[in-house]
């Protein structure tokens, strides 16, 4: 394994746009573009193999050093704050962090505000911050049911359009922070394969820079 820079990708459309990257930057893995049940794909020319793990695992690949490189959601690093090099905005995956609350919804500072979401170091970060007392209360699917079922009084969630929320009769009332994808680094891996690590780094950032 030693020979490759191995490249932990998440599934998904952004993994799909990450493999598209590594392409144009000339260290892809043609195969990984096209619909088949294989997990690992290698470039045995430019010495890189992209394999492809669920996106809440990159860090964890990369942080023990079963991957060299990850592309990873800040939103995932802010949550797991894994002990990892942070290379490069891929500047794909963007969108934000919010908290969101029925429409009409009217904080009482005097009560304990009971927030539901999947994102809890990130919540309860945030809340410490403001001074604001919570109830956290943690889940793993369907957040906006939350607040309509009277189970909490704001959620903390990934917003892109905004569309769910307004389905649901729910809105954004403060942004925590804007999210994108970024280009992650196992430490031992920075240093012991650093000239090619940076030569992959700079081919992907001379065509992502805006």
């Amino acid at each position: 394994m030693d020979d490759f820079i191995n490249i932990a990708l998440p599934k998904g459309r952004l993994g799909e746009t990450a493999a598209s990257l590594l392409e144009k930057a000339g260290f892809g893995c043609p195969q990984a573009l096209q619909n088949s049940r294989k997990l690992i794909f290698e470039n045995p020319e430019r010495g890189v193999r992209c394999f492809w793990v669920k996106p809440s695992d990159v860090a964890i690949y990369v942080e023990r050093g079963a991957a060299d490189l990850g592309v990873c959601g800040s939103d995932i690093l802010a949550e797991q704050k894994p002990d990892v090099y942070e290379l490069l905005d891929l500047g794909i995956g963007r969108c934000r962090m919010a908290v969101a609350a029925k429409n009409g919804f009217r904080d009482r500072p005097d009560r304990v505000l009971r927030v539901a979401t999947k994102f809890v170091a990130i919540a309860s970060d945030h809340f410490r911050r403001k001074g604001r007392q919570t109830d956290i209360i943690k889940l793993n699917g369907s957040i906006e049911l939350a607040p309509i079922l009277g189970l909490s009084d704001v959620i903390v969630d990934i917003v892109e359009t905004g569309t769910t929320l307004r389905e649901n009769d729910l809105s954004v009332i403060e942004t925590i922070t804007e999210i994108s994808a970024r280009l992650i680094c196992n430490k031992a891996s920075e240093k012991f394969k650093a000239d090619r690590i940076r030569t992959l780094k700079d081919a992907l950032h001379g065509i992502t820079e805006r």
